[in-house]
């Protein structure tokens, strides 16, 4: 291992770490496309925070938004409690662009909690026991989180989880059959983030809004990644024409700031308010700043027109990135991922694009692929730009 500094070293030891093989990248800064490293050299973001970071690093309209509310008031009571402005105008503005059965929206401050509450509605609205997930799927790994996530290597070790949790396969029709009369709610993601960006059959998504119609399930979508704008459509599920009975949002709808929410019929969250009251609640969700930060990048994403050039930005990845060592290239918009080989090829491609002063990353549930998902502000001139890099490295790297 190479010798690490003093900030490393306290870094590996006071802060709870997720790996054993933290990049210990030192931030110095973050503007548009470029996040600088302590060193003074500027790094290419592929990555946008996985997703987050949909208009860029410190859009000015966000800091704007974020100072300005700062400034007027923070936080001042726990979720619900008071009428605040922020939290109002960004319901409305969702109300105003969802459909009818997508008009009231609870706010919290991450896409974990937004899937916790998603799974406690669906019980409570259809009082049934079941959830239904995909193989390969993650939602977050809080403990429900956890208990329905797509793979058993990362819940061994946390067990017992929420029990009468069951798996489809994505892509797959005769797998629903698992969803019967007994299952309160189903969970999918419109593309498979964690196993590299997979995207749904028109086919499989219709039998799914069809099974779950017949069996009185709550069809929920996980857009935590999908949002705002990154299929080339303000949220994912519009993209396929397939409208979920609960939406699940956060990552790119803050601008880089943290918040979350699910999003249902006022007569299905109006059952969380009673019979009991407090059904769900936080102390921070839709906290003003983050409120006033989520809407100044929704009307930053419309106004710069962000959303327009989406699909072209796509088309001249897969036209660029053409190589033998590249078996595929999964996903859809600015949500893409590049398989090779093999995860050693990956790893060695990862190091090479950093020391390039390039930042990619990796997926949880395929290793064998790349993932890029930058800033929606990124320009044909910086893809032109990493897609020749990637090539040149992949020319010289031996596999």
């Amino acid at each position: 291992m190479a010798t690490i500094n003093k900030t490393q070293q306290q870094f590996l030891k006071h802060q709870g770490q997720t790996t054993p093989y933290s990049m210990l990248f030192e931030v110095e800064s973050a503007k548009g496309m470029y996040i600088t490293h302590h060193n003074g050299k500027k790094y290419l973001d592929m990555v946008a925070g996985v997703s987050a970071c949909s208009v860029g690093h410190s859009h000015p309209k966000v800091v704007e938004a974020v100072k300005n509310q700062a400034e007027q008031y923070m936080h001042t009571m726990v979720y619900g409690e008071f009428i605040q402005e922020p939290q109002l105008n960004l319901a409305l503005t969702f109300k105003e662009y969802l459909p009818k059965n997508l008009h009231t929206t609870f706010f919290v401050n991450s896409g974990v909690e937004a899937i916790e509450a998603a799974i406690k509605l669906a019980k409570r609205v259809t009082g049934k026991p079941q959830i239904v997930s995909c193989k390969n799927s993650y939602h977050g790994s809080t403990n429900g989180a956890l208990s329905i996530m797509g793979t058993e290597h990362l819940k061994s070790k946390f067990r017992p989880l929420l029990p009468e949790c069951y798996q489809i396969e994505y892509n797959n029709i005769d797998s629903l059959e698992i969803i019967t009369t007994k299952t309160a709610g189903v969970i999918i993601e419109p593309i498979q983030g964690a196993s590299g960006f997979i995207n749904p059959t028109q086919d499989f998504l219709q039998a799914l809004r069809k099974k779950c119609n017949e069996t009185g399930t709550l069809l929920i979508f996980d857009e935590i990644q999908t949002c705002f704008g990154r299929l080339g459509t303000m949220f994912g599920f519009e993209t396929y024409g397939i409208i979920p009975d609960v939406l699940c949002i956060a990552k790119g709808m803050g601008g880089g700031m943290p918040i979350g929410a699910f999003i249902s019929s006022y007569e299905n969250m109006i059952q969380l308010s009673d019979q009991p009251s407090l059904g769900h609640i936080n102390t921070f969700g839709g906290n003003a700043v983050c409120c006033a930060a989520s809407l100044a990048t929704w009307n930053s994403i419309l106004d710069e027109k962000m959303m327009d050039s989406i699909l072209e930005k796509e088309a001249l990845f897969r036209k660029l990135l053409v190589h033998p060592k590249i078996k595929a290239i999964h996903g859809k918009g600015l949500a893409l991922g590049i398989e090779l080989k093999n995860e050693a090829l990956v790893q060695k491609m990862f190091d090479a694009l950093l020391e390039k002063q390039i930042i990619t990353f990796f997926f949880l549930f395929n290793k064998n692929a790349l993932r890029l998902s930058p800033p929606l502000i990124i320009s044909k001139e910086e893809i032109t730009y990493f897609c020749e890099t990637f090539l040149e490295l992949l020319e010289k790297i031996n596999d």
